[in-house]
């Protein structure tokens, strides 16, 4: 069976533009929620977001590509270029072939969603811009990688909520291990911070509106952020050949779903996905020394996954630290789980841990090493990362130091 290694990664969030300046803010604890900056923001009752500050699209793009990527395509662009960037591979003839990209999003153009409403039903204008069905489709953002890298390979878009980007990077990681390809561009984005798309979130009453407080007692729910992850996932054997600096290795992916309710998650459901992608890794629970966890902040997902964990990994559940960075970059719903990997290869290759902040005050129904607020310095050889949507659909990847 093929092995299926990391060899570049990139990113932009709140946290940062890159992954350098990410990494260093998981390593310092700061958190970049803050006070959202959009149109009508008097009308909306949640004014925080984990929201991408300082971005500059004329600086990146020309008028012709903004008017043809919503701002998910803009942020995975980016990401893309710096994670095929730092893999060093320029993609021709069979390797072009022979590499695809699968990418995670919930909600694609969301912004050009809400731009475009507001320009029919309160500007009154008959006529749209022609390019708006293909700037908000969901496959947007891989297509254009797609084009712009020249990957023939296999190409599509995953939307199973907060779940996407592990889904996606699962399906990468199988394609390669089957030999179906050799690289996958592979990751996720989101951006609904804009009116229409908090405006909706708002609606389920799930949200914060001071602080994302991941298994603390005072915790009162979850924090939208935005952005893109983004990692060339390649076959060992190649990589090794080539001389690429491997990041870590991928070893095992699992996916379950609860059928149970559309949107309370279940203890069962996640447990089994957790056990799945140990399964699949051949890794001993023992073996495993960190979890990225979901942990949105909200009371209920919170305390099933430490239970789904506890159930999992029996006493070893106790000598695990688990931790969630939507603490300090936010839910990026479907690309969530891209930019949370970053912290779970800097755990794997610079053994930095990074924190759960904003943590108040134990819950005793969250019982287990939740890092709090400050990052820990510790030697991990394997990890997980955990992804819990809506839809009961849960998809955990499991890592190994390279």
């Amino acid at each position: 069976m093929r092995r299926v290694v990391i060899t570049g990664q990139g990113t932009i969030n709140a946290l940062g533009h890159d992954v350098p300046s990410t990494l260093a803010a998981m390593r310092e604890g700061r958190c970049g929620i803050g006070e959202l900056e959009m149109r009508d923001l008097d009308r909306l009752a949640v004014r925080i977001g984990g929201q991408v500050k300082g971005y500059d699209p004329e600086a990146l793009f020309n008028r012709q590509q903004i008017a043809l990527y919503d701002r998910f395509t803009q942020f995975t662009l980016v990401a893309a270029g710096e994670a095929i960037g730092q893999s060093g591979l320029e993609f021709s003839g069979e390797l072009s072939a022979r590499t695809g990209v699968v990418l995670g999003t919930a909600g694609g153009g969301v912004n050009t969603w809400d731009e475009n409403y507001r320009t029919v039903y309160e500007e009154g204008k008959n006529r749209v811009h022609p390019f708006v069905v293909p700037k908000l489709m969901n496959n947007a953002a891989a297509s254009h990688v797609s084009m712009e890298w020249n990957l023939k390979g296999p190409s599509f878009t995953v939307a199973t909520a907060c779940a996407s980007s592990n889904h996606a990077m699962g399906q990468a990681f199988q394609f390669i291990r089957a030999g179906l390809a050799d690289v996958m561009v592979t990751g996720g984005a989101e951006s609904m911070l804009c009116f229409g798309g908090m405006k909706a979130w708002e609606g389920l009453r799930v949200m914060s509106k001071d602080a994302c407080r991941p298994f603390s007692a005072t915790r009162n729910g979850m924090v939208q952020g935005e952005g893109a992850g983004v990692f060339v996932f390649e076959e060992m054997e190649r990589a090794k050949a080539r001389g690429a600096e491997i990041l870590a290795e991928v070893v095992g992916f699992a996916m379950t779903s609860d059928a149970a309710d559309i949107v309370m998650p279940s203890k069962q459901g996640a447990a089994r996905a957790i056990a799945g992608a140990l399964a699949d890794a051949r890794l001993p629970r023992e073996e495993v020394g960190y979890i990225n966890a979901h942990g949105t902040g909200t009371a209920a997902n919170d305390k099933v996954e430490c239970a789904a964990v506890a159930d999992a990994f029996g006493h070893h559940a106790d000598r695990l630290m688990i931790s969630s960075t939507k603490s300090m970059h936010g839910h990026l719903i479907g690309g969530t789980g891209a930019v949370e990997l970053l912290a779970c290869v800097m755990a794997l290759k610079d053994g930095v841990i990074a924190p759960t902040v904003g943590y108040e005050e134990p819950d005793p129904e969250c019982a287990l090493d939740v890092v709090p607020n400050e990052a820990r310095e510790a030697k991990v050889t394997a990890v997980l990362s955990n992804a819990f949507a809506f839809g009961g659909l849960n998809a955990v990847l499991a890592l190994k130091a390279a």
